[in-house]
């Protein structure tokens, strides 16, 4: 790995983002000094991107905290009793579909890399409660309230409210568990997913007038693209895979000089390697170039443990945003060491190992 990527994968172990019980908070308060509570979905991202530092780098402590992140999920999170995964412990008052995907995504990354069954069992039991509990008829539900699972009111104009496109990164976990199990329900509610998003995922993008909304947006559509890679060589995904692309770009460039987010430059360099793997998209190497470099200026060079090596979440005009995001982390660490394959014609990574 590079030096870059080596201090992003010693934040994870040394920083404090993830407790001794195995829990990832969702960010680090640079400005207050502190961390936020711990987040299930953090930790399921988590655990995919130690899984990924494993894969580059064979360091067994890599595993081991994979390993704790997977059981903090499948034993301490998991409500037995409401047969669900809250968003936060305390109080686990909701539950969000597009982080109980994200959930089952770190599970059978670690299930891949240990071959634990403790650990596709749990994937396999929330993938199914998704199925159950979210259900709605017009499209899943995004939020349910804990522990009666009634839906809460969807907010048309915060995409995390809202029933989208961007969901297909989530049922992404359905086609996983499909592949892991071979239960022909899980493909069906992901192929199910993929048409309810391919029919207009261009009404998602602007979707707000403030223009610092839209860079948010952008994060979540990204996550349609994401969602589409099982399916990448149909025309009709490498077409959305293509204007996806094009249309992130365009606004990205437009509002980056105000605000940008580290995490969606990091999506949109990965979803372009992807995609030119799968042979869907050509990759545009100028662009990707451009956008690596962009990148790098996101991570935290500090005296301070709790961030060096970290990337911030974003920066607004010249000045960042005080938050160093394991999310950020872990898809900037991603991108890059995806682009230096590419530079060094290294072997192409497989799918499952998107964080």
């Amino acid at each position: 790995m590079l030096p870059s990527q080596t201090r992003a994968g010693e934040w994870f172990l040394h920083s404090g983002i993830q407790e001794p019980n195995g829990g990832v908070a969702r960010y680090y308060c640079a400005d207050a000094g502190l961390n936020r509570a711990v987040s299930t979905e953090i930790t399921g991202y988590t655990a995919s991107a130690l899984v990924y530092l494993h894969s580059l780098t064979r360091e067994p402590s890599y595993l081991e905290r994979a390993g704790l992140a997977g059981r903090f999920l499948s034993r301490t999170a998991w409500s037995a009793p409401a047969c669900a995964m809250p968003f936060e412990l305390e109080p686990p008052g909701f539950t969000y579909f597009f982080d109980c995907g994200i959930v089952v995504r770190g599970l059978l990354a670690v299930w891949r890399a240990t071959s634990e069954g403790e650990f596709l069992e749990a994937a396999a039991r929330l993938g199914r409660a998704m199925a159950r509990d979210f259900a709605s008829p017009d499209g899943w539900n995004p939020i349910l309230a804990l522990p009666d699972k009634k839906p809460i009111e969807r907010e048309a104009a915060r995409w995390s409210r809202s029933s989208g496109c961007y969901q297909l990164k989530a049922a992404m976990a359905w086609w996983d568990l499909w592949e892991a199990t071979g239960a022909p329900q899980f493909r069906e509610l992901y192929t199910g997913t993929l048409e309810d998003a391919l029919r207009n995922p261009s009404a998602f993008l602007p979707g707000h007038a403030d223009r610092f909304k839209v860079m948010d947006r952008l994060h979540a559509f990204l996550y349609f693209l994401e969602g589409l890679l099982p399916c990448a060589a149909e025309a009709r995904c490498a077409a959305a895979l293509r204007d996806g692309i094009r249309a992130v770009e365009r606004h990205f460039g437009e509002i980056a000089p105000e605000f940008e987010r580290a995490d969606v430059c990091a999506q949109l360099l990965r979803i372009r390697l992807y995609a030119d793997w799968a042979g869907a998209v050509p990759l545009d190497l100028a662009a990707a170039r451009r956008e690596a470099a962009r990148l790098a200026a996101f991570q935290v060079s500090s005296a301070d443990a709790r961030m060096d090596g970290g990337y911030y979440f974003g920066r607004r005009a010249k000045a960042w945003v005080p938050h160093v995001s394991p999310v950020s982390t872990a898809f900037a660490l991603q991108a890059l060491a995806l682009w230096e394959q590419t530079q060094t014609g290294g072997a192409q990574p497989h799918r499952h190992l998107l964080i």
